[in-house]
């Protein structure tokens, strides 16, 4: 065990963690140069085409150092903020991790959040400035902000860089120096920190682990504690590049193990594993992931709504982040309420779903939970605009705040200012970390960010703005549910909750991108925003009209008008039995809202 090394790469977004992984792969010669591609870790094709890392990998690594060979188990992390959650978990596994800072961008938001994760869990951390070979690299203002921030000495940061392979030996030492062994015993009872499972079609699910104490052998039966649920090891072993299959796995060491589980309910991220005949006690998992954003995703033909909840169940075992539970729509019929961590991470499941499982779905607009107090005093957590109360019973609403952090260059800070305050942000304190960085705190409602604030944020500032936040707490609001009316009849999937200061707007453009949208008909279609009974918006789709009277050449006018009334009372009559069919299109429109 004293030559075992688990350790992560945690860093802000593009920050160079998948290239610098690639390097000490390359260097330690674990992958060949056959089988060397950028981001090698990275086996989903969405990472590779947006270039961001979704899901945290595990690698094992052999390393010679003084004579000694050492095991070195890497797990490569995700950097944006809307899978923190991968990484809280890869942390739970490791004894240190390498904190990456891009020489020419300094520390960002999400360096300083993963690096205060690593410290929790009391984490050996190793500074490294990567991206040294740029023309903009600024090392020695970044090794100030690193001393600032972790208080470390000159000599203990490294530098490096993950393209060229500049400094990965010295970054290898130092993790064989400085990184702590695993503390635990072989011959104790087996705990198995269970940190996330994947499903093979052939296999079943395949679940990862990292040993705290005693070992696991090929036909040991098994035991997952929070279920009581018993299998036997068909399968362990450790992760290369492949899963590489042994007799045992040993104490302090990151591995897979195959049973044959077909069930995905039964593995749950965070549970220990154990013997049967020996029981070790449940270790201190993580917490339950705590969802941001709520969206209805359901399926584009109701007869495929089975399908799309064995995929669901598939997907939530490879994201443990991800959270659903089933709902009905009068216009979508049956599908899920989906629980998320964000819009990015929204995206990404809805990408999966078409890729890796041929689902074509429908996602209704994004909201948060707010809370609704009736006048009885009763609680109601209302997670979509169906479950809001009559407003006659409510009241009061409260809804989720944050506190955003953004750190950007102060030639931005107007354009950012201006960008929060309309999105009701309140600023609270304004820093400057360096001459060319500072801090802006505000406070603000979750649901302004839970559309496009981030894009907007990244398209005022050229890209130069780090954006992280963390919820806290519910605050009195003034929140309506804004319906859309075709003719009089609602339309539950395009309903919203939002501010009362802003419906009369939103629901504007809402009509007016239906209007584009929607077919047009034989008869006349209202599209009406409606707050309650109060109607604050209205578009008219016209009737396609046919010319009817054509065939009256010259001759009377009451001719020609009788004509036209008789066709507007038949137009009329289709009005009253014609239903509007709403295109896929549109369900997705309201989610690109341009302000």
């Amino acid at each position: 065990m004293k030559n075992i090394r688990n350790f992560c790469i945690i860093a802000h977004i593009d920050h160079g963690k998948s290239t610098l992984a690639d390097r000490l792969l390359q260097s330690t010669g674990t992958i060949s140069d056959r089988d060397m591609m950028d981001q090698v870790l990275d086996d989903m094709d969405l990472e590779r085409e947006k270039g961001i890392t979704i899901k945290s990998h595990a690698i094992q690594i052999n390393y010679a150092h003084n004579g000694e060979k050492y095991t070195l188990n890497l797990i490569d992390t995700p950097g944006h903020v809307d899978f923190s959650y991968e990484v809280s978990r890869a942390l739970a596994a490791c004894e240190g991790a390498l904190l990456l800072v891009d020489a020419t961008q300094g520390i960002q938001a999400q360096t300083i959040s993963n690096l205060y994760l690593a410290i929790d869990n009391d984490l050996e951390i190793i500074p490294v400035i990567n991206k040294i070979d740029m023309d903009g690299a600024m090392i020695d203002e970044v090794k100030d902000q690193i001393i600032d921030l972790i208080g470390c000495k000159p000599e203990d940061i490294l530098l490096a860089s993950g393209r060229t392979g500049l400094g990965v030996d010295k970054i290898l030492e130092a993790i064989v120096e400085k990184i702590p062994a695993p503390a635990g015993d072989p011959n104790a009872p087996l705990q198995a920190l269970v940190f996330d499972s994947v499903f093979n079609s052939f296999r079943g699910i395949i679940v990862y682990y990292r040993i705290m104490n005693g070992t696991l052998k090929k036909g040991d039966k098994v035991r997952f504690t929070s279920n009581d649920s018993e299998y036997e090891a068909d399968e362990v072993g450790v992760l290369k590049l492949k899963m590489e299959e042994r007799k045992e796995v040993e104490c302090g060491t990151v591995g897979y193990i195959i049973t044959g589980i077909k069930n995905a309910k039964e593995v749950k991220v965070g549970d220990t594993l154990t013997l049967t005949a020996n029981p070790g006690e449940g270790i201190k998992g993580f917490e339950d992931v705590k969802p941001m954003v709520f969206a209805g995703i359901f399926p584009v033909e109701t007869d495929d709504f089975e399908e799309l909840r064995e995929c669901m169940d598939k997907l939530q075992l490879n994201d443990a982040s991800l959270t659903y539970e089933l709902e009905t729509s009068q216009a979508l019929g049956f599908g899920f309420r989906c629980g998320f961590l964000g819009m990015l991470h929204m995206e990404i499941i809805q990408e999966r779903l078409e890729r890796e499982f041929n689902q074509t779905v429908i996602t209704t607009v994004p909201n948060v939970s707010f809370i609704a107090y009736t006048g009885k005093g009763e609680k109601v957590i209302v997670n979509n605009p169906a479950e809001m109360p009559d407003p006659t019973r409510i009241d009061r609403i409260e809804e989720p705040f944050i506190r955003a952090q953004i750190i950007t260059k102060p030639d931005y800070i107007g354009n950012i200012m201006t960008l929060c305050l309309g999105k009701r942000g309140i600023l609270l304190n304004q820093s400057y970390l360096t001459q060319t960085r500072v801090e802006l705190i505000f406070e603000m409602p979750l649901t302004e960010i839970v559309f496009d604030f981030y894009d907007k944020l990244k398209s005022q500032t050229r890209g130069y703005a780090s954006f992280d936040y963390h919820p806290i707490g519910y605050r009195d609001s003034d929140i309506v549910r804004m319906d859309i009316l075709l003719n009089a009849e609602k339309v539950d999937a395009l309903s919203a909750l939002i501010h009362r200061s802003r419906s009369q707007d939103f629901g504007r453009k809402l009509c007016e991108k239906l209007k584009e949208l929607l077919p047009r008909q034989q008869f006349m279609i209202a599209i009406q925003a409606a707050i309650g009974a109060k109607i604050v918006a209205r578009e008219t789709i016209s009737a396609m009209r046919k010319d009817v009277t054509a065939k009256c050449y010259g001759g009377d006018i009451s001719r020609k008008r009788k004509l036209l009334e008789k066709q507007k009372e038949g137009k009329k009559r289709m009005r009253q039995i014609g239903s509007v069919e709403v295109p896929q299109e549109a369900f997705l429109a309201v989610l690109k809202l341009d302000d």
